[in-house]
């Protein structure tokens, strides 16, 4: 195996080729052969993703681990073993300094706002450098607000179950209760049976799933769920690449007794378990691997050995290609719905709890402006990956047979019939979701009068239901509807299995227990906390006064610039996070140079999730790195184009759509009304 890859300790250290005082060898050994395989075999599980020596970037936790330990250093000087010793404890020394450090800001005036502004300084260095966990960091207005006298205790706490959140909530179990049933992997099957079966068209089916799963569930969620379907497809059509290569040396070279090849891919047996994990998904495991017979092989090694590095070469760079793929639809799609990620919630949670008048942003009309440019944007995404992998560099992806495209498609097929008929339990989820979607879409669409006015109007006392009322509904139903019965027509006809499991419900506690991810919902009341603080404190007041100076800039050049300032932060901090410390001050900003807070905010939002360049912005990102098996500036090469390419769509939509829609040429009138907070 001519890719000589070695990872160890977080270290690539990667030889191509033989060395250039090697001599090429006519023939080889079999005692030889078998020792390369041997050893390729070690590094191949040296490198698996589920190994520990697996390089360190794809993790959040030891990325920024210094390089010199404290025995290193022992040489140096004094100077030194303190930097060593600083860098080796930087956690705590970042969470005991800061503090200590900004305090002198409430310290020279006293006020409100410097004490509300010092709290929301501290969290937005625990935010970006991850000091503290970013759940943890959430939890900080609890305390910190009320013991500075900033915001009362109650006060505080209401924020953290606001409706925006629970809605979120809402989200991220409905998502559990598809990944439950495996309806996302006969969607991805589907999509990837009707597109097409060339790399790119395979390409565009893993964009299209991973798009529109990632516009309803979390974009780490629809990355975890759609990279082992893709390893088994790179998987299969690198090992269609060795058989054409074999069969060509058979026909050309004779056969030797004393030789033996082992193939690198091997379709994953283990795809459609009910519950893999992703370093299970994505193991390459020789063990795994079976061999071919040693009359199989040839004699010729130095044509044997070119030919496979070549092939190694294209498949690596196919599986690549997928895999950022999958990244960069999973970030495109988040922004297709406000339940796609946490920043769309945020900047909708900051408009209701600043303005009483409803804004023109709802449900709808966040579909209706992103989902053109999510298109647009996954689009341009699947042309740059074409650009980068198929028409550029040494090592382009060549186009494959019609035979290789039938043979994926029998694969493709045999996986899709394996899942058998749709059941029960995959129809129940099927239609409360698509139910789902239709009453957030139809609540309050502004073209029409919305379902919930109905509501509003029956009653003396004029509730007011928003998007957490249908979506807890529908939860609350998939806990009551049984997954199995055997009288309908999609039952197993296991009659054991059905009296078995005949009290299972489509969703059980237990599975939304293990699978919510609880520090999120937490995250994003942190943010709806510092929102609140910094309105009712009047920190956002003294910080509109302080902008006004942008008023002499052109307003495209202003969102121009709060995009791109925001697609960079969101590179080296939680999405939510960013979106969190942001947006406050973007409305701010907005307020004071006298524009509609939609022109800035709504595009602020939507770039917040434009992660596309380091495995650390997201957990999404780093599952990517370590089943693409690539390094951190592969990702940043290609990542760096989309987050500029779709910096500049978003600005051109809010320029173009979001004027159509939301009329941002004009002052709204809601702008003028303002939500009463008793401290």
């Amino acid at each position: 195996m001519r890719d000589k890859i070695q990872r160890l300790n977080g270290k690539d250290v990667c030889k191509v080729g033989p060395d250039r005082g090697e001599r090429r060898q006519g023939t080889q050994s079999g005692q030889q052969l078998s020792q390369t395989k041997s050893s390729a075999g070690a590094r191949r599980r040296l490198c698996a993703p589920g190994s520990n020596s697996f390089p360190t970037p794809a993790g959040r936790e030891d990325w920024r681990r210094p390089s010199a330990t404290a025995g290193e250093a022992r040489g140096r000087g004094p100077m030194a073993r303190i930097l060593v010793g600083l860098m080796a404890w930087w956690r705590p020394v970042v969470t005991i300094l800061t503090p200590l450090v900004l305090s002198v800001i409430p310290a020279l005036t006293g006020s409100s706002e410097a004490r509300c502004g010092y709290v929301i300084l501290i969290m937005a260095v625990y935010w970006i450098t991850e000091a503290v966990p970013l759940a943890a960091t959430a939890l900080v207005p609890v305390f910190a607000f009320p013991l500075l006298g900033v915001l009362s205790t109650s006060s505080v706490c209401l924020v953290y179950m606001k409706d925006t959140n629970v809605m979120f909530m809402g989200g991220l179990i409905m998502a559990v209760a598809v990944e439950h049933c495996n309806l996302h992997k006969r969607i991805a099957l589907f999509v990837m049976l009707h597109v097409g079966q060339s790399p790119r068209l395979l390409m565009a089916g893993f964009m299209i799933t991973t798009t529109f799963l990632s516009m309803w569930i979390s974009n780490t969620a629809a990355a975890a769920m759609i990279v082992p379907i893709v390893d088994a497809v790179v998987q299969e059509l690198g090992k269609g690449q060795e058989v054409d290569v074999k069969r060509t040396r058979v026909v050309a070279v004779p056969l030797a007794e004393d030789a033996a090849v082992a193939p690198r891919h091997q379709s994953r047996l283990a795809l459609y378990e009910s519950n893999p994990s992703i370093a299970e998904s994505v193991s390459t495991s020789d063990e795994a691997t079976p061999r071919l017979d040693q009359k199989e092989a040839v004699s010729r090694v130095p044509e044997l050995s070119v030919l496979t590095e070549a092939d190694d070469t294209t498949s690596d760079a196919v599986r690549k290609m997928f895999f950022l793929s999958v990244a960069f639809a999973a970030n495109i799609g988040g922004t297709g719905s406000p339940l796609g990620c946490g920043p769309n919630l945020v900047v909708m949670g900051i408009l209701q709890s600043t303005f009483s008048e409803p804004t023109e942003l709802n449900f709808a009309t966040w579909m209706l402006f992103n989902v053109p440019g999510m298109i647009l944007n996954m689009v341009l995404g699947w042309c740059w990956l074409q650009i980068l992998y198929m028409f550029c560099g040494r090592n382009r992806i060549q186009t494959h047979s019609r035979e290789r495209d039938r043979a994926m498609k029998k694969f493709l097929q045999e996986h899709y019939d394996s899942l058998g008929r749709i059941t029960q339990h995959e129809i129940v989820v099927l239609v409360l979701f698509s139910t789902l979607v239709f009453l957030w879409v139809f609540r309050a669409p502004g073209f029409v009068t919305g379902w919930a006015q109905f509501f509003t109007d029956s009653f003396d006392e004029k509730v007011v239901v928003r998007d957490a009322t249908p979506v807890m509904f529908m939860v609350f139903l998939l806990f009551c509807i049984p997954a199995r019965t055997s009288w309908t027509c999609c039952s197993s006809g296991d009659k054991a299995s059905e009296t078995r499991d005949r009290h299972e419900t489509c969703l059980t506690w237990e599975v939304v227990h293990a699978k919510v991810p609880w520090g999120v919902i937490l995250l994003l009341g942190g943010g709806f906390a510092v929102a609140e603080a910094a309105k009712v404190s009047g920190l956002s007041l003294w910080l509109g006064h302080q902008l006004q100076y942008f008023a002499v800039m052109p307003k495209e050049l202003i969102v121009f610039v709060v995009c791109l300032i925001t697609a960079m932060l969101t590179e080296v901090a939680s999405n939510t996070a960013t979106a969190s410390v942001l947006l406050p001050v973007i409305k701010d900003l907005a307020l004071g140079i006298n524009v509609n807070p939609l022109y800035l905010m709504l595009p602020a939002a939507v770039c917040c999730a434009y992660a596309f360049m380091l495995p650390v912005a997201t957990p999404g990102n780093a599952i990517i790195l370590t089943a693409a098996r690539m390094n951190t500036l592969e990702m940043m090469r290609a990542g760096a184009v989309m987050n500029l390419v779709c910096v500049l769509v978003i600005t051109f939509m809010i320029n173009t759509l979001g004027v159509v829609i939301f009329d941002l040429h004009t002052m709204p009138a809601w702008v003028n009304s303002t939500v009463t907070v008793v401290r």
